[in-house]
């Protein structure tokens, strides 16, 4: 490509405040507090897309927040790409854990990022990840590089599951076609170590509710008398796995794909320091299914955690009180061949069936998805390695994740359709998480990597 590093670099700036701008809009698809804000972040994309040189851009309408897409078709009989992503980002709740507000983006240098990273919720997850294409679509436009078809999906529910996209992605079939699908919704494992994710995991989330009594009761005139629905509820959290901590509902790992030792010896060669990790993190030692290691635990294999947990008085002081009600909220991360919706009822099924007498139970499923897996030896894959070798110098390592995007399945489903992940952000990015962060190098190597997958994509396929 031509140019593109001179291109990046008379631009770096304007590259910055657009996304810095991009990241002010508190786009919390979660809560109906910013719905505002979420529509007005779809404009927004819409209009970076039609700045970029799309010849259309339209924001469907969805019965929960729009999709907006574009496209720029230079010749019919050339390959098509179509770029997914997703404009909304997950709640910053706990607000007080953030070193600099939220959605006032700020750069700031760090061990790993000395060039500066910026810090603002979305900034990795995705909405940072999501603009480098629009970034690598303006240089390709503008230096008339552009060697096919691109298309663009970006939807605004994907941190709430999706619901809406099957919709309208089965009812525009033909509007979507193309030859792959690139998404940079993951990550890599070092910047001096790029890595294609090749494999994602399911994933089933459910809320859990357990009713005691009719109204909360004093704890001296009826504690130990009655069923105390917090109390129970952690006791059968925690049966949910053994000391070894596998997971213990009936079925759960029927079809758990057992990988052989030769792939798990060769997942084994990407660099890793438990060392690191632990001190990362700040703990003493590690966690997880006995007999599996640190990165096999968490991509590999499936799990199950709590991810919220409540009920009774929370506030200043003390108040003794026996909860009429608790309430968690629990994920299971699903490996491939494991069915959601059949995990889940396995799960309810479990659940409610262990539950004591004196209290009542009610498991309600929230959304999930189909675990995935990529093979290597697409022309696809191989054009990805192609572009990562051309920028970062080195073939990048196919890495399995531990994360889930739960549409990928569907786009192979409904539009038979292969996916390329290629993620540039890093695991200490900290998405989902009180100071997300995304740097400045990783957003500009991500906009000068695209471009060559482009290249190298249409001189394969052609």
């Amino acid at each position: 490509m031509q140019g593109i590093n001179k291109y990046i670099e008379q631009n770096k700036n304007r590259f910055l405040e657009e996304l810095i701008d991009l990241l002010k809009i508190p786009s919390v698809s979660a809560d109906p507090a910013y719905s505002k804000d979420v529509l007005n972040t779809s404009v927004a994309v819409q209009k970076s897309l039609q700045e970029a040189g799309c010849d259309l851009v339209e924001i469907h309408e969805t019965a929960g927040y729009p999709i907006v897409y574009g496209e720029k078709i230079i010749d019919p009989a050339l390959p098509t790409i179509l770029v997914y992503g997703h404009y909304d980002v997950q709640p910053a709740d706990p607000i007080e854990l953030w070193n600099s507000p939220p959605y006032e983006p700020v750069i700031k240098k760090t061990n790993l990022h000395p060039q500066g990273a910026i810090f603002a919720r979305g900034a990795c997850d995705d909405k940072g990840q999501m603009y480098m294409h629009v970034k690598a679509l303006e240089f390709m436009v503008k230096t008339n590089q552009l060697p096919c078809n691109v298309k663009f999906m970006i939807e605004g529910e994907e941190e709430v599951g999706s619901d809406n996209l099957g919709i309208y992605v089965a009812n525009n079939k033909e509007k979507l076609a193309n030859d792959i699908i690139l998404i940079s919704d993951t990550g890599m494992i070092a910047n001096d170590v790029p890595s294609i994710t090749t494999g994602l995991r399911g994933l089933s989330y459910v809320e859990v509710e357990v009713t005691g009594p009719n109204r909360d009761l004093h704890s001296g005139l009826y504690g130990g008398a009655v069923a105390n629905p917090i109390n129970i509820l952690t006791k059968m959290i925690a049966s949910l796995h053994d000391e070894n901590n596998h997971i213990t509902v009936p079925g759960f790992y029927d079809k758990v794909e057992n990988l052989s030792k030769e792939e798990r010896a060769e997942m084994a060669k990407a660099p890793f320091s438990l060392e690191n990790y632990k001190k990362a993190l700040d703990i003493e030692a590690v966690y997880g299914e006995e007999g599996y290691t640190t990165n096999e635990r968490n991509s590999i294999r499936p799990t199950l955690d709590v991810n919220g947990i409540w009920g009774g008085y929370i506030g200043e002081g003390a108040k003794t009180v026996i909860a009429s009600q608790a309430f968690a909220k629990i994920s299971m991360r699903l490996v491939p061949n494991q069915d959601w919706e059949e995990i889940t009822e396995l799960f309810k099924t479990h659940f409610t069936s262990i539950a004591p007498k004196g209290v009542t139970v009610k498991v309600t499923p929230h959304h999930g998805g189909q675990g995935y897996v990529t093979p290597i030896d697409t022309i696809g894959y191989q054009a990805a390695s192609k572009a990562y070798e051309a920028t970062f110098g080195k073939k990048p390592i196919p890495q399995r994740s531990g994360g889930s995007i739960p549409i990928v399945a569907l786009f192979e489903q409904e539009l038979n359709s292969k996916t390329i992940l290629m993620g540039f952000g890093l695991d200490s990015d900290a998405i989902h998480s009180p100071n997300e962060h995304f740097g400045i190098w990783n957003y500009l190597k991500g906009i000068e990597t695209i471009p060559y997958f482009y290249k190298y994509f249409t001189e394969m396929k052609s």
